[in-house]
């Protein structure tokens, strides 16, 4: 996962690509605490969340979970090769585990309760 990701309390990273382009997925942490993931469905280009909404659901053979937006955008690309294939997430090989691209314009006050990676790291070990 790169290192300049934020990421929430709740498990998902935010990763600014450029200028209100934004990555969103799961943190690796996240995805091995699920387990054989099995299923994923993520949302359809043009949808538009607030931060906090649900935009995804992943279930493993232990659980089924709900991924909530960091912070609230338009979704304008969806990784399709996870959701064709969502054993890939499992893989540690597998570079590409972004869920969905978003445009944003999500103000500095969406971003105050996400932590930087190395403040994640800490706080789940």
């Amino acid at each position: 996962m790169n290192e300049s990701a934020l990421c929430s309390k709740t498990h998902e990273y935010v990763l600014e690509l450029k200028e209100n382009l934004y990555e969103i997925g799961l943190t690796d942490y996240a995805i091995e605490q699920l387990g054989d993931i099995v299923f994923v469905e993520l949302p359809e280009i043009g949808s538009t969340f607030e931060k906090n909404e649900v935009f995804a659901t992943i279930e493993s053979v232990k659980a089924a979970s709900e991924v909530y937006m960091p912070i609230s955008g338009t979704v304008v690309a969806v990784n399709d090769a996870i959701a064709d294939s969502p054993e890939k997430l499992n893989d540690d090989s597998e570079a590409d585990k972004w869920f969905i691209k978003i445009e944003s314009c999500a103000d500095q006050v969406e971003f105050a309760d996400l932590l930087d990676y190395s403040d994640y790291k800490e706080e789940i070990e």
